[in-house]
């Protein structure tokens, strides 16, 4: 059965987009990180998680004021359930996300930069500059749990987000992606 189709904003659309290629670039270059210990990379991975948050932000407020989008076909109501819980999961991940891994850095004495502008100053050790003394360090283990969490959390959600996108498509052949697409 086929509901009346309500076109999303354009905003929400590019907000969609622009933060699904930012989280799926973030989650590449963290992994890339932690596995070859680049640091070099970090100081970009941190700023780039804290635009992701600004983005995030108004997304949020969009969800608040605009409420969920009408799916554009009738759905088993298990599968309607699904379906909002990842949106759910999606939304709060994209948030906790940068949030824990500013926790993280910030409460790890590391400080939080935006492409070179301080936002809050790195704590170094007197007698050792290369090492940080955490300002807080249970919080700072709390940060690093959370963004651990929140990434498996974020990439289970995107997969089953890809999974129905593609089930809209290529099985339902509903307009679905195609909406989302701003079509």
């Amino acid at each position: 059965m086929s509901r009346s189709i309500t076109p999303l904003s354009k905003l929400s659309i590019r907000l969609h987009w622009l933060i699904a290629i930012a989280i799926i670039s973030l989650f590449a270059v963290g992994k890339y990180m932690s596995l070859n210990d680049a640091w070099s990379l970090y100081p970009i991975h941190k700023a780039m998680g804290m635009l992701v948050l600004l983005l995030v932000l108004p997304r949020v407020v969009l969800r608040v004021f605009e409420g969920w989008p009408t799916p554009v076909a009738a759905a088993p109501p298990l599968q309607e359930r699904l379906a909002k819980l990842v949106h759910w999961a999606l939304i709060i991940a994209t948030m906790a996300m940068p949030l824990s891994g500013m926790m993280m850095s910030g409460a790890g004495g590391h400080g939080l930069y935006l492409f070179g502008l301080e936002l809050l100053a790195a704590n170094p050790d007197p007698d050792n500059a290369m090492k940080m003394i955490p300002l807080n360090e249970a919080l700072a283990g709390a940060g690093a749990i959370g963004h651990d969490i929140w990434s498996k959390v974020l990439l289970v959600a995107f997969v089953l987000h890809l999974a129905g996108a593609l089930k809209h498509h290529f099985v339902d052949k509903d307009s679905t992606l195609s909406r989302m697409l701003g079509r």
